[in-house]
């Protein structure tokens, strides 16, 4: 599964929350660093884990930025049953991301 674009009232919608685990990596259109925490993610994903992997576009989120109080990007916010419960905005190497999201109960 690839990381899937969503808009911000895509994710507030989604009948999927609320039933596991997601990590939605927010990031901005010209953010060289969310450019390689995004290609991290893919990494991570290709080598199997759990996750629901969204991205959504920080600067057109003002809701989730206010509500999980999203201090820069790239954010990796990890989401248990539509509640945040880490944010991570240190991407330091593949083997990180991997198993943050490996860890995942």
């Amino acid at each position: 599964m690839a990381i899937q674009a969503i808009e911000e009232e895509e994710w507030l919608q989604l009948s999927r929350i609320g039933h596991g685990w997601d990590a939605v990596l927010f990031t901005t259109p010209l953010c060289g660093t969310c450019k390689v925490a995004e290609r991290m993610l893919e990494v991570a994903d290709a080598a199997g884990v759990t996750a629901t992997l969204y991205r959504i576009n920080l600067n057109f989120a003002p809701m989730l930025r206010e509500q999980w109080r999203i201090e820069s990007v790239p954010c990796l916010a990890l989401v248990h049953r539509g509640k945040l419960v880490r944010k991570e905005y240190a991407m330091r190497s593949v083997d990180h991301v991997f198993r943050l999201l490996r860890e995942l109960p």
